[in-house]
């Protein structure tokens, strides 16, 4: 399963988003491609990128592909596009966990 965990303050202010795990759809859908965890790393690595690209919010982003993880932590406040961009890929989350299944996709906010 792929779990995403996205950091808020007590204000709601976004910290950041954990992505691990591989979703394991694959081994259900008797493919070889596991289309959930491709959608869900899309959405992830898209937004760190656009986020980079597009606006003045610095990151501090670390990974490892064999763990299937991805961390994002936002230094200071993000700045309102990157909010946009942040909210677009929970939109995205939710529908992928919606279509497939919380077996497969986890979204989960957590208060740090």
């Amino acid at each position: 399963m792929t779990n995403v965990i996205i950091q808020k303050t007590k204000h709601g202010e976004y910290l950041g988003f954990i992505c691990s795990g591989h979703a394991g759809y694959s081994q259900t859908a008797n493919s070889d491609k596991d289309v959930v965890c491709a959608a869900v790393s899309v959405l992830v690595i898209n937004t760190i990128n656009a986020v980079d690209a597009l606006t003045d919010t610095k990151q501090q982003v670390s990974s490892d592909e064999k763990k299937g993880l991805i961390r994002c932590r936002f230094k200071g406040k993000p700045c309102e596009k990157a909010v946009v961009l942040i909210e677009a890929m929970i939109l995205g989350l939710k529908s992928i966990s919606r279509e497939y299944g919380t077996d497969f996709c986890k979204l989960k906010f957590e208060e740090v």
